[in-house]
C-alpha cells in the first residue's frame, strides 16, 4: 500500500493539535516563544518582514504589498488567514501555496518537537509558516495578525522592515475590549521601536491611543493625510509622501475602501527602505484576494437570469458594513438583493444596519459545512424582520431569479464566502 499524500496526512494531524490546549483561542507568545527556541528560532531567520494588523482590510493591504513586490520580480512569502476553501491557503512561499505534502511533514516534525506541551492550533500553524519561510529564500516576507497584535503569535517577530495598522472597528470584543481606544491598544502592539508604522485614517479616540504607544515605543508614525496622501483620480489613484508623488493605475481591488489599503501598502514599502524599484508600484492594479468584492461567474452566477450579476464579499463586522454601504451605494441601476450569512459570535444588527436600506430583499442564509453559523432566524430577527429565510445560498439565489434581473450580494461572514466558493466552481 502506497504512503499516505500530504493531504491524507495534515487533517489528522491538525485533529491532534487541537487536543493540546482547551481554548481554541488563547492570547499569548510564551508558548509559542518556547517552541520556537526548540525549533532554532526560525523568526529570527526570515526575509525583512512587514507585519499588517487592524479590524478590516488586512488581508487587501497583505494582497497589495504581494502585488507591488513580484511586479518588481521579488519572491515574497505570504502568511494569512482563515483560509476560504483549502488550510495551505494561508501560507505562500515565494510566491507559491504551500504543497500538502510539505505542509504535512512540517507540521509533523513541529508536532514532535513541542512533544506534547500545551499550545495552540494557531500558535502551531504560525510556527510552521515561519519555519516554512525560513528555509526558503525570498526578498520580503508579509505577516498578517490572526487577532488583535499584541499578544497574536505572529508577534514574534521583533525586527519587521514596516508595519501597518489598517481600519479599526469592533469585532472579537471578548478578546480586544468593547470600545475602540481598547481595539487600538492591541493592534498597535505590534509596533516596534525605532521600526516605522503606517496608519490610515482612524476614529480620534483610535488614533490618540496610536500616536501615544508609538511615541513612548519609539516608533516612527506614518499617519494618513499628515505623512502620506493617495486619492482616486480620473487614470487610477495619486499618492504623495516626502519623498514624492507616485501616479498609480486604479487598484487591483474593487470598492473605495481598497484606495487607503493601496495607500497603506505603498507607504509601508517605501518607509521600510527596501528599494523597491519603480516598475514594483505598477503592481498595485495586480492584486488579488478571494471574496473580497468578487464577481462570481460559476454554477451559483447561472441560476440568476440574464443582465443579472452575482458577486461575493467577506465582510462581516458593523465596520465593515458601513465599507460596503459606501460600494453598494452606487449601484442604482438595477435592484440589489442581499444574500447574508454570519458567524455565531458577530454583530449581525450591527453589520445589517447600513446595508438594509440598499437592499429590495435580503435573505437569511446558512450553509450545511458554514463553521460556526448564526441561525437563520437569528439573522432575521437581527435584520429587525426585513429578512426572509432562504434557508440556503442556492435557495435564495433561485428565489431572487423569480423577480428578474438583479446585482446580488453575498456576505457577512469568510466562512460562507468559503463555502459559496465551493459551490460556485468557477
Amino acid at each position: 500500500m502506497s504512503d499516505p499524500t500530504g493531504l491524507d496526512r495534515v487533517g489528522p494531524i491538525l485533529s491532534r493539535l487541537h487536543g493540546l490546549h482547551p481554548r481554541m483561542i488563547d492570547l499569548s507568545l510564551e508558548r509559542l516563544l518556547v517552541l520556537l527556541a526548540k525549533l532554532g528560532h526560525p523568526e529570527r531567520q526570515l526575509p525583512p518582514v512587514i507585519h499588517v494588523a487592524g479590524t478590516n482590510g488586512k488581508g487587501s493591504t497583505c494582497a497589495f504589498l504581494r502585488a507591488m513586490a513580484e511586479a518588481a520580480g521579488w519572491r515574497v512569502h505570504v502568511y494569512t488567514s482563515p483560509h476560504l476553501i483549502r488550510f495551505n491557503e494561508r501560507i505562500r512561499i515565494a510566491g507559491d501555496i504551500v504543497s500538502d505534502e510539505m505542509l504535512a511533514d512540517v507540521l509533523e516534525e513541529i508536532e514532535t518537537v513541542n512533544a506534547g506541551d500545551e499550545i495552540t492550533v494557531f500558535e502551531i500553524i504560525t510556527a510552521a509558516a515561519l519555519l516554512l519561510f525560513a528555509r526558503a529564500p525570498a526578498d520580503l516576507c508579509v505577516l498578517e495578525v490572526g487577532l488583535g497584535g499584541r499578544f497574536d503569535a505572529t508577534n514574534v517577530v521583533d525586527k519587521p522592515a514596516a508595519c501597518i495598522v489598517a481600519s479599526l472597528s469592533l469585532d472579537h470584543a471578548e478578546f480586544l475590549g468593547d470600545t475602540l481606544a481598547k481595539v487600538a491598544f492591541e493592534k498597535v502592539g505590534i509596533a516596534k521601536a525605532g521600526r516605522p508604522l503606517v496608519s490610515g485614517r482612524h476614529e480620534a479616540e483610535a488614533l490618540a491611543v496610536i500616536e501615544a504607544h508609538c511615541a513612548a515605543m519609539g516608533t516612527p508614525l506614518l499617519l494618513r493625510d499628515r505623512d502620506w496622501s493617495i486619492e482616486r483620480t480620473q487614470a487610477g489613484m495619486t499618492y504623495r509622501d516626502a519623498t514624492g508623488t507616485l501616479e498609480l493605475p486604479p487598484p487591483g481591488l474593487l470598492g473605495p475602501h481598497q484606495i487607503e489599503n493601496a495607500g497603506l501598502a505603498v507607504a509601508a514599502l517605501r518607509a521600510s527602505g527596501l528599494g523597491l524599484p519603480d516598475r514594483a508600484w505598477q503592481g498595485v492594479a495586480n492584486a488579488e484576494w478571494a471574496a473580497r468584492m468578487q464577481r462570481l461567474h460559476g454554477d451559483l452566477a447561472a441560476l440568476l437570469p440574464a443582465g443579472s450579476e452575482l458577486w461575493l464579499d467577506g465582510a462581516h463586522n458593523p465596520g465593515a458594513g458601513v465599507v460596503l454601504a459606501e460600494h453598494v451605494a452606487g449601484w442604482n441601476d438595477q435592484p440589489l438583493d442581499l444574500v447574508i450569512g454570519m458567524k455565531t459570535s458577530k454583530d449581525a444588527a450591527g453589520f445589517l444596519q447600513p446595508l438594509k436600506k440598499f437592499a429590495r430583499h435580503i435573505y437569511a442564509v446558512t450553509e450545511p459545512q458554514q463553521h460556526l453559523a448564526l441561525p437563520v432566524a437569528d439573522i432575521i430577527a437581527a435584520s429587525g424582520g426585513i429578512a426572509v429565510a432562504g434557508p440556503t445560498v442556492r435557495e435564495a439565489l433561485i428565489k431572487i431569479a423569480a423577480h428578474g434581473p438583479a446585482r446580488v450580494l453575498i456576505c457577512g461572514s469568510l466562512y460562507l464566502a468559503g463555502e459559496v466558493l465551493k459551490l460556485d466552481h468557477q
